[in-house]
Order: structure tokens, then C-alpha cells, then sequence
């Protein structure tokens, strides 16, 4: 235990953005195949003085098979500083890497030496749901007084799905979180407002149906998961679920504003039956009460049927598919993934009610392939999905595999993985930096990404 508390957690958002940049990387590197090959956490230098910059200078392999890891976390981050914290000299080193297929999680040391991460625990399924009762961990994020991790379902692949808590100290599964889950039956991201006691989760849909990729009469059907649900934190009680409409399939990545004093954020939405938009909606509290506005559209883009797989020819367009969004620390720029057009968008939310689409950079596509800068006559495919922002928000990372079954329907060629870096200036103006462009084996594909002492997307902060 430390005798002060850990020197990258910060007590405000501003804090956080005035702190160093990062000099490394976390990322997810999932077996393109699923057998054979195992997944693998890789560490890329990200530090531009450096004569290894943009390289692979570390790596840990897991010793399974067929994990394939997704949404992985810090055992603890900035919200240890919050007033009801137990446990406040706690100590950002840990990474709690949950395989999404396998149900197993493993705790993963960062230090003596960051580009030396190695396994220090394993998780494995059995425990997770004899503990909790549910399988397919997904989403980690630390906690004030736990860590807390998403899962998608039970061990049979069916709901509910919902969220179990680790201790941040032995990793050992407490139980699940929930005490009265009201109507909520899916699940898929969660986040807060911790000064307001107020938990917010998404929906997906359950293992049975996601594990095999995108079932299309599901997703025409309004079967995924269309809604959100506002909790109360302390109680661990279903207060209020929203309906965004069974037209708005797969209510996916959550980003509450930073500043705790206030309590709105932002969802984004896959694709929309009516036209294969995708769509930003923002929530807000009005007298108690939480309610759900769309602020973003993002329209489907016309292209050729021979260009298309499958699912898609009979559309004659391409679909956003947005996968992820980011949020800057000081809450001005929101960035949304659209992994099907191969677009990074950004939107100025300074006001959220009423976004400024600002900018974008195109990279990949399933039928654009645009290519990176550094490589202009190098077709790629995948598109922006997992972003991360520095905490300054003047650097944003992304890869380009989405979930292996899905990255196999609407790619069939086979994602060839990358990731790439966007510079932003002071006036918001994004460049690609041509000197950052990480290519992946083929037996590997790359997911989420951390960055060293935090990112936009796993600290939460209890001071303005």
C-alpha cells in the first residue's frame, strides 16, 4: 500500500489534462482464428523522442486459447481520491483483462518496468459464475470502493446479463452488484456519476446472440438491445429504463461527462432500421427524472453492391456502424468510430444539446479501404473502432477490429490489423501522424487500447 495516494490519479479533470503525456501503450491483441493462436496484451511505445516510437516494445501472451479479450481496465484510477473511498493509497498497476468468449479474466502487472507486463493471476470461469451467476465479462472500470466488470449473460449464453465486482486489492469475485435489477435483462457498458450516486448501463445482447456474429433476423426483428437504465449507485437498485425505440438496434458505448458537477453523457447506436444510420443520443436529468434526446445522425453512405459483403449487397450503401465513442477530458470533443465507412469523426459538444460536426479523418472502410498517410498506395481494411484519447486530448489512438465473428462478416477478405494515432491541434484540427502506424501480424487482431497513468475513458473524478 502506498503511503500517498498513487501520483496518476487526479483529484479533478483538470488536474488530469495537465498531467505528462504517456510513454506507452496497452493493447489488445485478439487470435484472428480463435484457436491456435492465443490473444495477447502488447505494449507500443508511444513516446515521440523515443528511437523506438510506434513500435512494439513489450508484450505478454496468455497461455489459453480462444479468450479473445475486449474491454480491459485498470484495478484502480482517480476515482480512489473520491470522498467515500476506502481504500485512497491504492495503486494504478494492475490491468484487469477480461476474455470475452472464455468467461476467464487475468491480472496483469505493469510494473518494476512497463514495457514488461506479465500475468500475476488468473480468474478462471468457473469461479466467475459460481460467484455471481454470470458469464462473458466484458467491460472494467475502477471504482471508488471495487472494480467493476460487466458481463453479457449467464453461463447457458442467455440474460440477464448484468454487473459482478472484484476486490481491487486480491482480485478475488465478491458477488454481483445488483440488488433489484427492475426490467433490465441485456447488458453491455456501464459508467456513472458518482457525486450523483447514479449508474448508467447499454445493451447488447446475450452470448447466444452475438457469439455467432450479427444475426440478421434478430437485428430486423428489434431484438438487440434498444434501451438504457439509469441505477442508484449506492442502493445498487434499477431506478428508470429508457426506450430509444426498437428501430435503434444496439445501444452500445457510454461516456458520462467528465466535470461530476454535472449529469448528462452520451450513447451511441449502432444502426437504425429505418435508413442503416447510426446516431448519437445524449441523457440528461430534468427534475429527477432522466431523459434521452438523438443530437447526432450519421447517414449511411451510397457504394457499389460488388464492393459489399453479403449482408449488405441488397442495401446498396454502407452503414456507419458506429462501434465506439470518446469523450476529451474537458468535455469539448466527442469522437465517433464508424467502422463501416472507415470515418473518425469529431463534434464539438461545448454544448450537447446541440454537437458541431468539426472535422474527421477516413482510414479503411468496406468499400472506401482508404489509406494511412505513411502508406498511401496500401489499401486497408477494418475502420476506426476502439478509440482512446490522452488525457490532454491533444493525441486520440484507434485499432480496428471490432468482435472476431462480426470482423468476418462484414470484412470477409480478413481484417489485416493496424493502429494509428491522430494529432490534435489547439483549435481542434485533426492530422493523422504519419510517423505512427503500427501493423499487426495477420494471426493478431488489435482491440482496446490503455494508455500508461490513464485515458479519457477509465478515470472518473469527484472534484471540479
Amino acid at each position: 500500500m502506498l503511503l500517498k495516494p498513487d501520483p496518476t490519479f487526479y483529484a479533478s479533470a483538470k488536474d488530469a489534462i495537465k498531467a505528462p503525456p504517456e510513454t506507452v501503450a496497452y493493447v489488445a491483441l485478439l487470435s484472428a482464428n480463435g484457436t491456435g493462436t492465443t490473444d495477447a496484451i502488447t505494449v507500443v511505445d508511444t513516446k515521440t523522442s523515443s528511437p523506438t516510437y510506434a513500435a512494439q516494445v513489450g508484450r505478454v501472451d496468455l497461455p489459453n486459447t480462444g479468450d479473445e479479450l475486449h474491454h480491459f481496465g485498470w484495478n484502480a484510477c482517480s476515482s480512489a481520491l473520491c470522498p467515500n473511498a476506502p481504500k485512497p493509497h491504492v495503486d494504478r498497476r494492475y490491468l484487469v483483462v477480461p476474455g470475452l468468449r472464455s468467461s476467464r479474466i487475468y491480472i496483469v502487472d505493469t510494473k518494476p518496468t512497463a514495457s514488461e507486463p506479465r500475468i500475476v493471476r488468473t480468474i478462471e470461469p468457473q469461479e466467475i459464475i459460481a460467484k455471481t451467476g454470470y458469464s462473458r465479462p466484458h467491460t472494467v472500470h475502477c471504482g471508488p470502493d471495487a472494480i467493476y466488470v460487466s458481463a453479457l449473460g449467464n453461463a447457458d449464453g442467455e440474460g440477464p446479463g448484468g454487473i459482478f465486482m472484484l476486490d481491487c486489492d486480491t482480485f478475488d469475485v465478491i458477488g454481483p452488484w445488483e440488488a433489484d435489477r427492475g426490467p433490465q435483462y441485456f447488458a453491455y457498458d456501464f459508467w456513472w456519476h458518482l457525486g450523483h450516486d447514479v449508474m448508467i448501463t447499454s445493451e447488447w445482447g446475450t452470448p447466444n446472440m452475438i457469439e455467432g456474429g450479427l444475426d440478421p433476423n434478430l437485428l430486423l426483428g428489434g431484438k438487440y438491445g434498444h434501451h438504457l437504465h439509469f441505477w442508484n449507485l449506492r442502493s445498487r437498485r434499477h431506478v428508470q429504463a429508457v426506450d430509444l425505440g426498437a428501430e435503434q438496434q444496439l445501444v452500445l458505448e457510454i461516456r458520462p461527462s467528465h466535470d461530476p458537477n454535472q449529469t448528462y453523457g452520451f450513447v451511441g447506436v449502432v444502426i437504425s432500421l429505418k435508413d442503416l444510420s447510426s446516431s448519437i443520443w445524449m441523457w440528461h436529468r430534468t427534475n429527477g427524472k432522466y431523459g434521452v434526446t438523438k443530437v447526432i445522425d450519421i447517414p449511411a453512405e451510397p457504394a457499389d453492391p460488388a464492393q459489399l459483403p453479403d449482408l449488405l449487397k441488397g442495401f446498396s450503401a454502407v452503414p456507419p456502424l458506429l462501434s465506439d465513442i470518446d469523450l476529451s477530458v474537458d468535455d469539448r470533443y466527442l469522437y465517433a468510430s464508424c467502422w463501416g465507412t472507415g470515418e473518425l469523426r469529431q463534434y464539438d459538444v461545448s454544448d450537447p444539446f446541440k454537437p458541431q460536426f468539426v472535422g474527421s479523418v477516413r482510414i479503411g472502410g468496406i468499400a472506401k479501404r482508404s489509406a494511412h498517410p505513411s502508406h498511401a498506395n496500401q489499401p486497408l481494411n477494418g475502420g476506426p473502432q476502439m478509440v482512446e484519447i490522452s488525457r490532454d486530448g491533444r493525441r486520440v489512438y484507434f485499432t480496428n477490429s471490432l468482435y472476431r465473428s462480426w470482423d468476418d462478416q462484414f470484412y470477409p477478405d480478413g481484417i489485416k490489423s493496424w493502429m494509428v494515432k491522430v494529432d490534435v491541434a489547439g483549435d481542434g484540427a485533426m492530422t493523422f501522424d504519419p510517423k505512427f502506424f503500427v501493423e499487426f501480424p495477420h494471426v493478431h487482431r488489435a482491440h482496446q487500447v490503455r494508455l500508461e497513468g490513464g485515458d479519457a475513458s477509465s478515470d472518473s473524478y469527484c472534484f471540479s
